[in-house]
């Protein structure tokens, strides 16, 4: 196994600086790698940064969790069991076009790099590699791509037929318009925000309403409630309940 070359927690101290997504929620990193061990030392990192993390150990498995976990970043090593990780960067970017990719290679040849950042890499490190590098690579690239993001107007959330936009507040479904309250447009836009991704009634109180309700989860149930007349109205169900874990957003079939 090719390790990396130190740990960020042998000299470090204090705490780190988290990193963070637009909405102040913690960044989604994807770590696709075959070698166990390495990725878990990624995770390990990545968690201490605040990151919420995912792994896959290859091609098929990385395309799965992408498309479930929508993250925000991608550690990709380039040879993995299945399918090679440009091929994976194809069918992910399918899926999620701007997300930024951190490749990981054991080669160092300027044709290997090219062909890396041809592909649509945005980066990449070479092992053996310091754990703090990837991290702080990683950092650069979600930087940048919040103010790419900025810079393409993307204030528009979108799942399957029906888009919110966050600067207008303008809620469409199918084109057709859906007026919504102030709290009903902050829930929904929650839910966009982590589409495909169950959402407790706890993270939701805390997220929209800022405060624990205590007995008065039900608010949450009520709410749901009013969003799935406004938005279903005759259509499939896109706001689905996952019994005794929460509700999640996707597109209706």
């Amino acid at each position: 196994m090719t390790a990396p070359t130190t740990s960020p927690y042998q000299a470090r101290t204090g705490t780190p600086t988290a990193l963070v997504r637009p909405d102040g929620g913690p960044c989604r990193v994807l770590v696709v790698d075959d070698e166990a061990a390495l990725s878990e030392l990624l995770s390990m990192a990545l968690r201490y940064e605040g990151c919420e993390v995912r792994s896959a150990g290859d091609g098929a498995a990385a395309i799965r969790a992408a498309r479930e976990f929508r993250p925000d970043a991608v550690v990709l090593d380039i040879m993995l069991p299945d399918m090679d990780g440009l091929s994976v960067l194809g069918r992910v970017r399918r899926e999620l076009p701007h997300v930024p990719v951190l490749f990981l290679t054991a080669k160092d040849s300027v044709e290997d790099r090219i062909a890396g950042l041809t592909a649509g890499g945005d980066d990449y490190v070479t092992k053996p590699f310091s754990l703090e590098e990837v991290v702080a690579r990683l950092r650069g690239l979600i930087r940048r791509s919040g103010a790419a993001a900025a810079a393409r107007g993307d204030s528009v959330l979108v799942v399957g037929d029906l888009t919110l936009d966050e600067d207008s507040h303008e809620v469409t479904r199918g084109g057709r318009e859906i007026h919504l309250t102030a709290t009903e447009f902050e829930l929904l836009r929650y839910l966009m925000r982590n589409p495909r991704r169950v959402l407790s009634k706890a993270q939701i109180l805390d997220r929209v309403w800022s405060y624990d309700f205590g007995g008065q989860a039900n608010v949450v149930e009520l709410y749901i409630s009013y969003l799935r007349k406004k938005l279903d109205n005759g259509r499939s169900p896109m706001i689905h309940t996952r019994r005794g874990a929460g509700y999640l957003i996707k597109p209706g079939e």
